[in-house]
C-alpha cells in the first residue's frame, strides 16, 4: 500500500470461479495484469505503466485465482511476476480509490485490504516456486506481491520502501512479518522512517535474493521458460549464474553499513517515546536525521507499527495479516489516513495535520484497540 496516486480503478472484477476459467485470457495488452502461460511459467505482468503499476481491487482479483490455478496445474513449474512500463515493478495500492471509498464507508475499504491480504498469503504459502523481477519501484503493495515470494530479483534500478507511515496508515501487506525478520532492527527503522533502498541494497537487507542487472532480465526470463523441470533448486541455480555475473555495484558497501550498530540500539526501545528519548540522547547527525523524518509521521502510525513488528516478530504470516486486516479496518475509522492522503497524494503541500498530533497524545489503550479481533469481520485464511 502506498505512494500511488494511480488513475482511477475499475472495481467488481470477475468473480473468483469465472476468472480461473477464463485462465490466461487477459493478453490484451489494454488489460490492466497480463496473464500468460509460457513453456512451464505463468507470467504475470502488471500493466498499469502510467499508475506506476499500482495495484487495483481488479487487478487482485485477476491475480489471486490465476496462481491458484496454477499452483494445481501439473504443466506448470514456476510463477513470475513483473511490471511493465520500466520505471516501476508496481509503487504500492491503489491509495486514492481506498481514500474514496473509506470517506464515505463503501465497502472497497474492507474489500481491497482483505482480498489484498488473502493474495499475499497465496504467494507466502504457493507450492510453485514464485519468481518476483522487482525492477524499478517497489513500495508497499508492490513489496507484497514480491516479498513473501521464494526468489525476488532486484536490479540497479530497484527503489524499495514501506512509506505508510507518512500517510496514516502502517507497512501493511505482511510488514509485519517480513521486517522484524531482517537482521539486527533494519525492519524496525525501515518500517518507522520510511527510508528508501536502492539497487543492490535491497539484496544487502535481506529483502531480495538475488541481484541481476536490468537489462540482463529479458534473457534471465528466456532461460526461465525454457527450463524443462522447474524445482526450486533448479531455480536457485540459474538464478545464481545471473547473480554471479552481474558487477554493477559489487564493491560498494551496504548503504546503512556504518549506521548499523546505531540502528539496532536506538531502534531496539519498547516504546516510541523512548526511541525519541534515544535519537535525542545520542544527538550525532544520523541520529537527528531520524528524529526528523520521525517528528514528520503520523504519531498514531508510528506507534500502531512499532506493535506491529514487535508482535509480528513471532507470529505466522497468516496470524500477521490478520492482525494487519484489523490495523486496516481501524485506520479506516480513523483521521491520519485521509489527512495523510491529501497531503502527500492529493494537495501534495506536504504538511499533513495529525489528530492527535504528538506521540504523547496517543493512548496505549488507543492502539490496543487497533488491534482488537472484529469478530465476524476478521480475515480468515
Amino acid at each position: 500500500m502506498t505512494e500511488s496516486d494511480g488513475a482511477g480503478s475499475r472495481h467488481g472484477g470477475p468473480p473468483a470461479a469465472a476468472a480461473a476459467q477464463k485462465m490466461c485470457k487477459h493478453t490484451d495488452s489494454s488489460d490492466e495484469v497480463l496473464l500468460e502461460k509460457k513453456g512451464g511459467a505463468g507470467i504475470i505482468t502488471l500493466n498499469r505503466p502510467k499508475a506506476l503499476n499500482a495495484l487495483n481491487l481488479s487487478m487482485i482479483q485477476q491475480i489471486y485465482p490465476q496462481i491458484k490455478a496454477w499452483e494445481q496445474d501439473p504443466e506448470t513449474f514456476l510463477i513470475i511476476i513483473k511490471g511493465t512500463g520500466g520505471k516501476a515493478f508496481c509503487a504500492g495500492g491503489d491509495i486514492r480509490a481506498i481514500t474514496d471509498a473509506g470517506k464515505v464507508g463503501d465497502k472497497l475499504a474492507q474489500d481491497f485490504f482483505r482480498e489484498e491480504y488473502t493474495l499475499n498469503n497465496a504467494i507466502g504459502t504457493c507450492k510453485k516456486p514464485y519468481v518476483a523481477l522487482i525492477d524499478g519501484i517497489t513500495m508497499g503493495g508492490g513489496v507484497g506481491l514480491s516479498v513473501h515470494g521464494h526468489f525476488r530479483v532486484a536490479t540497479e534500478k530497484t527503489l524499495f520502501a514501506m512509506p505508510e507511515t507518512a500517510i496514516g496508515l502502517f507497512p501493511d501487506v505482511g510488514g509485519g512479518y517480513f521486517l522484524p525478520r531482517l537482521s539486527g532492527k533494519i525492519g524496525y527503522y525501515l518500517a518507522l522512517t520510511g527510508f528508501r533502498l536502492k539497487g543492490r541494497d535491497v539484496l544487502k537487507a535481506g529483502i531480495a535474493t538475488h541481484f541481476v542487472e536490468s537489462e540482463k532480465l529479458p534473457d534471465l526470463e528466456k532461460d526461465l521458460i525454457a527450463l524443462k523441470s522447474a524445482s526450486k533448486e533448479n531455480i536457485a541455480d540459474l538464478l545464481n549464474s545471473y547473480h554471479v555475473k552481474s558487477k554493477i555495484d559489487q564493491e560498494k558497501k551496504f548503504v546503512l553499513d556504518e549506521h548499523m550498530e546505531k540502528i539496532n540500539s536506538l531502534f531496539s526501545a519498547n516504546s516510541m517515546e523512548e526511541i525519541v528519548k534515544k535519537l535525542k540522547e545520542d544527538g550525532s547527525p544520523f541520529a537527528i536525521k531520524q528524529l526528523e523524518t520521525i517528528n514528520k509521521m503520523s504519531p498514531t502510525s508510528l506507534k500502531m507499527t512499532l506493535k506491529q513488528l514487535r508482535e509480528g516478530a513471532s507470529m505466522s504470516l497468516q496470524d500477521v495479516l490478520t492482525m494487519e486486516y484489523r490495523l486496516s479496518q481501524a485506520c479506516m475509522r480513523g483521521h491520519d489516513f485521509y489527512e495523510g492522503v491529501r497531503a502527500v497524494l492529493i494537495d501534495k503541500d506536504q504538511s499533513p495535520r495529525w489528530k492527535p498530533a504528538a506521540l504523547e497524545e496517543v493512548s496505549d489503550e488507543f492502539v490496543d484497540n487497533c488491534f482488537k479481533p472484529l469478530g465476524n469481520n476478521d480475515l480468515k485464511l
